[in-house]
């Protein structure tokens, strides 16, 4: 009778043991399946100035960063500096109005000393011939002919002058004459050594914060910064408020932590280690999106870029997916871990769709190696591309969902909206897209970015509640789910922290 009741007490050891691999089973399954309501944490690890503007405050000369474009008009002469050819010329002072070529993309040294780069990318500098006096943009790497101090007037600051590595000032002596040889003093319009400073655009992303404060202030403001923007807290708030998953985007830097390569700081790796315990905490799930990546994919801030040029290519494409394979080996086995996202936002056409294709299959394969059960999250091109054009790459693959981007904005069409013509668009126009994209054997589709702002002055809270239900409406048909932009931001609809608190959007 004894050995009857053991024999049956292990048979219901094994059943139960079972049973609990089961539920796990089951469990897990549930997680992986469900659509994701998710928030993309921008602003955390990967700086996006216009989401915190006073993060810069403290950097001296903060409107000259590194990708400012500037573009300069002789006081004397009233025309402007240009870059004849866009590069590989002389520099002149003949233009009466000002476009591309006219523009000079600035390389920070200090907060006075600059590399000045051209429309084709070279850098403007001393020519090497003659008296070594004019001006040139001839050089496709900065050495010390081609940097140049500026200064600026006092009380008026787009009042400026411009030293050169000689010691004298540049000068506009005549419409096709720019030298570095003024040795005098004045700011009067007739002194041809002085200039208005037109600033035409700037960036405010990881390298112009990094390098406008220097390692050790950037080191200690960025730590700063990220200790109390994203907390453990708000994976509770999220948690609490119906969302299951976080979109955490990082940069390249990130693999070379602690010490990446100046000037960018080390120190992310840790917060994002952070994630994934507060996520397992609070029974949430972390996508992992590489949103800066060597090169830039984009040109814009969030790419990491410090002129604003698209580089990036085939011939970065092994570093990136060795950043993919840090990612991959050190979170694979995270039970939180839902996905890997490749990249953010590729750009067409400058990253051709064959060189992205390749870069895929390498990430895909490099994920592959640490995790099977990880999504491997591919981003469409934005701009002139098809938006199924991945669709039978992915096909092939296992675990893998395409993230498509829907904004209301970007774009003068939607200037055109109104309220409701917005809200039309999202029930006909985005679901529409969506069908588009998603197949039945096919991959996943991820709307991995998204936000209740748009392109509309004066509009109520009415308004705006509507126009967010019906991207959740829609949205929430996305196989693998969703992510707003952002959680935490200074524009309030932007933060999706406060379209919570504030009633404007409900999960």
């Amino acid at each position: 009778m004894a050995d009857m009741r053991k024999t049956h007490g292990a048979k219901m050891a094994r059943f139960v043991h079972h049973l609990k691999f089961v539920l796990v089973f089951y469990l897990c399954w549930v997680v992986y399946a469900q659509p994701f309501k998710a928030v993309s944490l921008g602003n955390w690890l990967v700086t996006e100035g216009w989401m915190k503007p006073s993060l810069f405050d403290g950097i001296p000369n903060n409107d000259l960063l590194d990708g400012t474009q500037v573009q300069f008009t002789s006081t004397k002469l009233q025309k402007y500096i240009c870059a004849e050819n866009g590069g590989e010329a002389t520099v002149v002072a003949n233009r009466p109005l000002a476009s591309t070529w006219e523009t000079f993309r600035l390389w920070r040294i200090n907060e006075n000393t600059f590399n000045f780069r051209v429309f084709n990318k070279q850098f403007v500098g001393l020519s090497q011939q003659g008296l070594g006096v004019d001006i040139v943009a001839e050089t496709n790497e900065p050495g010390s002919t081609e940097t140049f101090q500026i200064e600026r007037k006092y009380d008026d600051p787009y009042r400026v002058r411009i030293k050169a590595s000689n010691g004298f000032y540049l000068q506009a002596i005549s419409e096709t004459q720019v030298t570095a040889d003024y040795q005098d003093s004045g700011w009067e319009d007739d002194n041809p050594s002085v200039f208005i400073m037109t600033i035409v655009h700037m960036l405010g992303g990881e390298y112009q914060i990094t390098n406008g404060y220097g390692p050790d202030r950037a080191s200690q403001v960025l730590e700063e910064h990220r200790n109390t923007y994203i907390t453990a807290d708000d994976f509770r708030f999220l948690s609490e408020n119906g969302l299951n998953a976080v979109r955490i985007p990082v940069g390249w830097w990130i693999a070379k932590d602690p010490a990446p390569p100046l000037p960018f700081v080390g120190g992310s790796v840790n917060f994002l280690d952070n994630a994934f315990t507060w996520a397992q905490n609070y029974g949430m799930k972390v996508i992992i999106d590489l949103h800066a990546v060597q090169g830039s994919q984009n040109g814009n801030d969030h790419s990491g870029t410090r002129d604003g040029y698209q580089e990036w290519g085939d011939s970065y494409i092994q570093d990136t997916v060795d950043v993919i394979d840090f990612l991959a080996q050190r979170y694979g086995n995270n039970p939180s871990l839902a996905g890997i996202e490749l990249m953010n936002e590729p750009f067409a056409p400058g990253v051709s769709l064959g060189t992205l294709i390749k870069y895929y299959q390498a990430g895909y394969d490099a994920v592959r190696k640490y995790t099977s059960s990880a999504y491997v999250i591919l981003s469409n091109r934005l701009g002139p591309a098809d938006s199924k054009e991945l669709l039978s790459f992915a096909g092939g693959l296992s675990r893998v969902a395409i993230d498509v981007h829907y904004y209301n904005l970007y774009s003068d069409f939607f200037k055109t909206l109104d309220v409701q013509q917005n809200i039309d668009f999202i029930y006909n126009q985005r679901s529409s897209d969506l069908r588009a994209v998603t197949t039945s054997n096919g991959p996943l589709v991820f709307v991995g970015e998204w936000t209740a702002e748009w392109a509309i002055n004066g509009a109520s809270k009415e308004d705006y509640q509507r126009f967010a239900k019906a991207q959740l409406d829609v949205y929430g048909g996305a196989s693998f789910g969703w992510a707003y932009w952002a959680y935490n931001c200074d524009h309030d609809h932007w933060s999706l922290k406060w379209m919570i608190e504030n009633n404007y959007i409900t999960l």
